[in-house]
């Protein structure tokens, strides 16, 4: 089994307890290896240590945990380094979220202006990381869930040599969730999708060895009384599109009925993590001083199994197993029709001991290929704002997210935005 030394960046976060759980539950995977835990929060790290330990006890695994502040020397050695970290917290996502919408603009965590702030803070942290690795540990991979995945990978990919690999579940989850809404079982379809993070596509979509979407098409009619407006609109894209859709789509093909839905709400999405955040620490508290922690699925933040693709794929990697995983990473040797080489992309891989290996994958489909070629062109000027432009690049990149409808209004929620989280940027992306 892999003995590694894995640095956890984002090991006092609220997602840091269920993280360590999944890793616990593949500790025989990694037999002997060191686990840091890492974060600005030295209470919060204590609490996710504490528990980490007691869980790793209860199993009788050997692994270590250890926690520190001192991010420069957990690194050193490091052979794998998870990232899982959020500038500013939920409160410049609450930011993210609720500038936009003074302006007419959809706030989102991963899309549209919110997004494109959030990869400026964290790209912004994730060049420490580089120029920390490249002097304490050049073997080191990082094995990435800090948001946007697809801007962090693009940007670290695109300009430094320090290999990347950012993983999400969405290629796995989003047919489950198309399909569970038509009322038809998982168990039963082969749906394969590919694209960029959060939008991506279904190249194969199959029920029964048939066509899928027609089934889908006629779900909705059926069923239409009874859905709720996310899972119509879902289905209705899909059979529209003749592909199911990374359900972040609703945001481009729905605009004016969910801009309109968020501007009637009282809270945003992260407003409402906020109030949350107080009764997962209670609970993470309470853990910390059992016997043996039991984490309940509804007191932890998304769940008690978090980060478990990026586990996944560490695991086929250090002991070489050829696992076939959905992954980010570039382009290369165009797998993916359509998209130039070094445009990260989310595709289905096989992970060994050599490496990440992006499989071919079939086109996307007319109707969503053009906006997603549209996104990724955003993605790359995003990318090149956060690693090293100025204020003039990051509107240009604004002014290139098909969220954004014209140019004053990129000009004036750039700054706007800017001036909100001017103590996570550099200088040079200010007004």
């Amino acid at each position: 089994m892999a003995r590694i030394k894995l640095v956890y960046i984002g090991g006092g976060s609220s997602r840091a307890a269920g993280t360590m759980a999944s890793f616990v539950e593949h500790g025989d995977e990694f037999a002997g290896s060191e686990v840091v835990l890492v974060d600005l929060e030295a209470d919060r790290l204590e609490i996710v240590r504490t528990i980490a330990e007691k869980l790793v006890a209860d199993r009788g695994l050997d692994l270590t945990v250890t926690a520190t502040t001192d991010r420069r020397a957990a690194l050193s050695d490091a052979d794998a380094v998870l990232t899982s970290f959020r500038p500013g917290d939920f409160a410049a996502r609450a930011l993210d979220e609720r500038i936009p919408l003074r302006h007419g603009v959809i706030g989102q965590e991963t899309q549209g202006p919110g997004g494109m702030f959030m990869a400026l803070r964290s790209i912004q942290v994730m060049k420490q990381i580089v120029a920390e690795l490249e002097q304490v540990a050049p073997k080191a991979i990082i094995f990435n869930y800090t948001n946007p995945v697809n801007i962090v990978s693009q940007a670290v990919s695109q300009f430094s040599g320090v290999p990347i690999y950012s993983m999400c579940e969405g290629p796995i989850i989003f047919p489950e969730w198309t399909l569970r809404a038509a009322g038809l079982d998982p168990d039963r379809a082969h749906v394969v999708m590919a694209g960029l993070n959060h939008n991506c596509w279904s190249v194969e979509h199959t029920y029964d060895g048939q066509d899928l979407i027609p089934l889908l098409e006629q779900a909705r009619q059926e069923r239409k009384s009874t859905l709720d407006a996310h899972n119509e609109r879902l289905l209705h894209l899909a059979a529209a599109a003749g592909s199911v859709p990374a359900d972040y789509f609703l945001y481009y093909y729905f605009r004016d009925e969910v801009l309109r839905e968020q501007q009637a709400a009282r809270q945003t999405r992260a407003e409402v993590i906020l109030d949350a955040l107080p009764g997962y620490w209670k609970h993470y508290t309470e853990q910390a001083r059992a016997a043996v922690p039991h984490l309940d699925p509804e007191r932890s933040r998304g769940g008690i199994h978090e980060l478990e693709l990026a586990i996944d794929v560490m695991s086929a990697y250090y002991n070489d197993t050829g696992a076939r995983l959905p992954v980010n990473l570039p382009n290369a040797g165009g797998v993916l029709p359509g998209f130039s080489d070094d445009t990260v992309v989310e595709v289905w891989c096989t992970v060994d001991g050599a490496g990440v290996h992006p499989l071919p994958h079939r086109p996307l489909p007319p109707t969503g290929l053009a906006l997603t070629q549209h996104l990724a062109e955003y993605q790359k000027l995003a990318a090149y704002a956060a690693w090293s432009g100025t204020r003039a690049d990051g509107i240009r990149a604004m002014l290139a997210n098909p969220l954004v409808p014209s140019l004053p209004v990129a000009e004036e929620l750039y700054d706007e935005m800017a001036v909100a989280h001017a103590a996570h940027l550099p200088d040079r992306l200010l007004p």
